[in-house]
């Protein structure tokens, strides 16, 4: 069985999606479920896990509707006001919904790198695991030090790591990153995926060879048990159609034994998500 662990919808509009600005004409229009199904099928994936895009209620709820009526959706990474005092009564508001396996903020987009770090925040994911909820990480490399200090607060909460932490791949740096991805990789309770890594490069100009170091580093420090598969689509598509990026993946783990294969491309993620 093989799994994308993460993609997104969206109906677009300017106002809603602000961040998709003039040099992104290519995801400048709305993707929905039959556009990924396509996608999907061209590759024989299996089921998908959808991830929040904006960060409303009403999103997590569309998100959830869409994985009741398409069998392919195998589970939902939402949002909530983790911050607020409100808090456990909007995750109590989808707590009946098998389909919601997580919640995820966009912390990247925080004007504070800290932010992670806040007590309001930290008091919302605590609560994450009374809902046998996940958490996803979606963080630039400059935040792993700080991340680092987040997770080591939660030792029951299972992390996700989301785009392999983005690394500054374009300008083909390692370090630091490379030092703090391992440190994260200590922490048994964080799993990686192995995403959104084309869109941090050259979005017209990168090689498969530029990927490779950061996909030695990934798979030496979390180990297929840890790591998953993820498309990142329709933000992909800013730098490679679904099939490039699922064919160079494909490539890569070649190398590796059948069970770890397995449990790269499926397993990973049934365990982390309880898909």
């Amino acid at each position: 069985m093989k799994i994308d662990s993460h993609h997104h919808f969206w109906r677009y509009s300017k106002e809603e999606y602000g961040w998709i600005n003039d040099d992104m004409q290519a995801i400048r229009r709305s993707f929905l479920p039959p556009d990924l199904e396509q996608e999907i099928a061209n590759v024989d994936i299996d089921g998908v896990v959808s991830v929040q895009a904006r960060q409303t209620l009403e999103e997590t709820e569309d998100l959830l509707r869409w994985a009741r009526e398409h069998e392919f959706i195998r589970g939902v990474v939402g949002w909530a006001s983790l911050v607020s005092g409100s808090v456990r009564g909007e995750i109590e508001k989808f707590a009946d919904k098998e389909e919601l396996k997580g919640m995820r903020h966009v912390l990247q987009d925080e004007a504070d790198d800290r932010y992670m770090l806040r007590d309001d925040f930290n008091r919302g994911v605590a609560l994450l695991k009374d809902f046998g909820l996940v958490y996803d990480i979606l963080i630039f490399e400059r935040h792993l030090p700080w991340t680092l200090q987040f997770v080591d607060r939660h030792p029951d909460q299972v992390f996700v790591l989301d785009h392999i932490a983005k690394p500054r791949i374009k300008n083909g740096f390692l370090s630091p990153w490379q030092t703090n991805i391992v440190q994260l990789a200590y922490r048994p309770n964080v799993y990686c995926k192995v995403s959104g890594m084309a869109t941090e490069a050259d979005w017209s100009g990168w090689t498969d060879d530029q990927l490779t170091p950061y996909l030695d580093t990934v798979f030496s420090a979390f180990g297929p048990k840890r790591l998953m598969f993820g498309s990142d689509w329709p933000v992909c598509l800013l730098a490679a159609p679904y099939a490039r990026w699922f064919r160079l993946v494909e490539k890569y783990v070649a190398r590796l034994s059948d069970s770890e294969q397995a449990r790269f491309w499926g397993e990973t993620a049934v365990e982390a998500y309880g898909l």
